[in-house]
């Protein structure tokens, strides 16, 4: 094996290692997916300015990714999955704490306390994204949007639709009011809108997968 394949092929496992896909290395370093193909492939070389970047992205040194002796890898940061699961946990939380409590009380406050706790979510989530490892925010970043985009629009466009409808313009979801065409459209708009998104989001996705 020469020199390049092997650098190659250290390239290409401390990439898989990080998470990365071929086009997210190639974003990092500034250079094409097809370069990042070729060094994996033993076809080129990055010179020594890309090196350095390589080296710095996978949390290695130069010296393991040209001998494969003695890696030192960085301390890493927090699974920014984590945060992404705890931030969908409060934010699934707060939209069932806003419609189980106006359910009960029918009162602008239990939307609020909902919202707040939603919002907190939001806040966890943005957290992660900043202090997470790096490697780990990807992912954890098409996993949280996977689920909350469907979640964090509900209650604005239920505000939305009852005020405009003049019924219960305090509750958290679309409460159906006669002439019914109105509710109708509601949910061809929210489940059509959210739908179209999440397709986005997975088409996105399997686009940068390798």
């Amino acid at each position: 094996m020469s020199l390049n394949e092997e650098l190659g092929q250290r390239i290409q496992q401390l990439r898989k290692a990080k998470g990365f896909s071929q086009e997210e290395l190639a974003d990092r370093v500034g250079v094409s997916r097809q370069a990042v193909s070729k060094w994996e492939s033993g076809q080129t070389a990055p010179d020594l300015e890309r090196l350095l970047t390589v080296s710095g992205q996978l949390g290695t040194t130069t010296d393991y990714l040209l001998t494969g002796q003695h890696p030192a890898l960085r301390e890493q940061g927090p699974d920014a999955a984590i945060f992404s699961v705890v931030a969908t946990g409060s934010t699934i939380a707060g939209l069932l704490v806003a419609v189980m409590l106006w359910y009960e009380k029918q009162s602008a406050i239990a939307t609020a306390i909902g919202l707040l706790v939603m919002v907190m979510g939001c806040v966890i989530y943005a957290i992660g994204m900043t202090v997470g490892e790096p490697a780990s925010r990807s992912r954890a970043r098409r996993r949280f949007w996977a689920v909350n985009l469907w979640l964090l629009p509900f209650i604005p466009l239920s505000l939305l639709y009852n005020t405009l409808l003049g019924g219960f313009s305090t509750a958290p979801y679309p409460v159906p009011v006669s002439p019914l065409a109105g509710y109708v459209v509601f949910w061809v708009v929210y489940l059509g809108g959210c739908g179209v998104l999440e397709w986005r989001l997975l088409h996105g996705a399997k686009g940068r997968q390798k």
